[in-house]
């Protein structure tokens, strides 16, 4: 069986994590069979393919799961090296450095997810002041990464333009979510003009959601996340 043949990715349209996946497997011109899961339901087939955290993206190649996006993405890069251009550098301490701030960008722009609920002001606004530092921070590394050129990678798209390219559309739209604009073009001009390249890419362009759906998307979670709240109380 070719390595290309037999691939499946469990997800969801808005998740940023699954449009990691998404994104790389464009990258390499890999055909594969996109499953939605509904969001507040768990498919069977996602609980058998990731009984550990029970989450998405899982991409199935070959009928073997792999987990974690940012693991899916190394993985794509290892098994179709020899497809399409390579995400991860082949320098060891470049690749070091690239694997450094997906991890940050993990650590620290994750904390997006707090406008989504119903935190306390106090909780808000210090996730704010660090979101805001933390890209202060990735306008420094993208400066020094990119070298002048269009993304961290250089010419062409990498793992760490993957891993915050992902967040671009909730980035965006938290000025509308919760009237906080992090792509500031005073603050972090350079990241405001790579997020345009990045969001314009054929390789992402028809993956990442628009800025109104992710809007949408946040009315959503927050009704979720209240109702699962009231039943949790009512429970008690």
């Amino acid at each position: 069986m070719a390595v290309e043949e037999d691939v499946k990715l469990l997800g969801s349209w808005a998740s940023p994590y699954v449009a990691r996946a998404r994104i790389a497997l464009n990258l390499k011109g890999i055909p594969y069979e996109f499953l939605q899961e509904v969001f507040g339901k768990k498919s069977d087939l996602l609980l058998k393919s990731n009984p550990v955290h029970k989450k998405i993206p899982v991409l199935i190649h070959a009928g073997k799961p792999i987990c974690e996006s940012l693991i899916i993405v190394q993985y794509i890069d290892e098994v179709w090296s020899a497809s399409g251009p390579p995400i991860l550098p082949s320098d060891s301490y470049e690749r070091a450095i690239a694997r450094f701030w997906a991890a940050y960008i993990d650590d620290k722009v994750y904390q997006i997810r707090i406008f989504l609920g119903d935190a306390d002001e106090e909780s808000k606004k210090d996730a704010k002041d660090q979101m805001f530092a933390a890209l202060l921070q990735l306008e420094e590394a993208f400066v020094k990464s990119s070298k002048g050129k269009s993304f961290f990678g250089g010419d062409n798209i990498g793992f760490v333009d993957i891993a915050l390219g992902s967040y671009i559309a909730w980035l965006k739209g938290m000025d509308k979510i919760a009237g906080i604009k992090f792509l500031d073009e005073e603050k972090v001009p350079r990241l405001v003009e790579w997020a345009e390249c990045f969001a314009s890419a054929t390789v992402s362009k028809d993956v990442l959601p628009q800025t109104e759906e992710v809007v949408e998307f946040s009315k959503v979670i927050l009704a979720f996340r209240r109702a699962a709240a009231a039943a949790s109380s009512d429970s008690k």
